[in-house]
């Protein structure tokens, strides 16, 4: 499975001694572990004789909503990509779409830019730490180091993963979580990103799927949530708390869309 591959890696950095750069790639792992068990409780099968796909909601209680901080850590991966996409807004802004198609590209050219420059993209993405004081310690080079060995890590254990669709969204998934950190990487003192940024066209499409994911796993937790709580109330820990309390942030990032 794709999440037990993310596990064995975020296991690790877990524990409440470990410094804050290994507690933010833990929650980044963690973040996108939940959505990747969203998007499999959310289309489903159901019945395999029927063919038959659904929402899974015993699933998507089991392996998230139950959890308030798997679901406030799918959250903050959220906020992190879009953070790290504003911070490569220049870049982004002038990368090449070419797909052959004239009409297409034009229109992925007009859609980077309602989203680079949406003036509501600032106020919905607050700092959900401070990137600039992280990785700049003595240790923070060994640290990049070993977070991006961790990286090819998880990609290479996707290889193992028998279905060929999972391991292909795992791989895109992690690349571009992989892309979000060396994005934020890059950050200077000022809260900008490094003008001598480059990221490769695989990285860009990464990046902006895993964005596509994670928007499309929280609004899947909005619309299947309280069907879930209700189903499943006085069994399970309420996630309500959680959702609520990011339910208006979310509801501010829809218009970025």
């Amino acid at each position: 499975m794709v999440g037990g591959a993310l596990m064995q890696i975020g296991i690790k950095y877990a524990s409440g001694e470990a410094c804050p750069e290994k507690k933010v790639l833990y929650k980044l792992i963690s973040g996108l572990h939940s959505s990747i068990s969203i998007h499999i409780a959310a289309d489903f099968l159901l019945d395999e004789t029927a063919n038959l796909w659904g929402h899974n909601l015993q699933l998507m209680n089991d392996r998230v909503l139950r959890y308030p901080d798997r679901v406030r850590n799918l959250y903050f991966t959220f906020l992190f990509v879009l953070r790290a996409v504003t911070k490569a807004r220049d870049y982004l802004d002038q990368a090449d779409f070419d797909t052959g198609n004239n009409e297409e590209d034009l229109k992925a050219q007009s859609l980077m830019k309602q989203l680079l420059y949406n003036p509501k993209l600032q106020d919905t993405c607050p700092l959900p730490f401070d990137e600039a004081t992280l990785w700049r310690g003595q240790s923070g080079p060994e640290l990049k180091q070993q977070i991006q060995k961790q990286f090819r890590n998880i990609s290479a254990l996707m290889d193992c993963v028998g279905c060929e669709k999972c391991r292909l969204w795992g791989k895109l998934q992690v690349l571009g979580l992989g892309t979000a950190l060396k994005i934020l990487f890059s950050v200077d003192g000022q809260n900008k990103s490094d003008q001598h940024l480059q990221l490769q066209r695989n990285e860009v499409i990464a990046l902006l799927n895993l964005l596509n994911r994670l928007s499309e796993s929280i609004k899947f937790v909005h619309e299947m949530g309280p069907s879930v709580q209700k189903t499943f109330s006085g069994r399970v820990s309420d996630p309500a708390p959680t959702i609520g309390l990011w339910r208006r942030l979310w509801e501010s990032a829809k218009g970025c869309w």
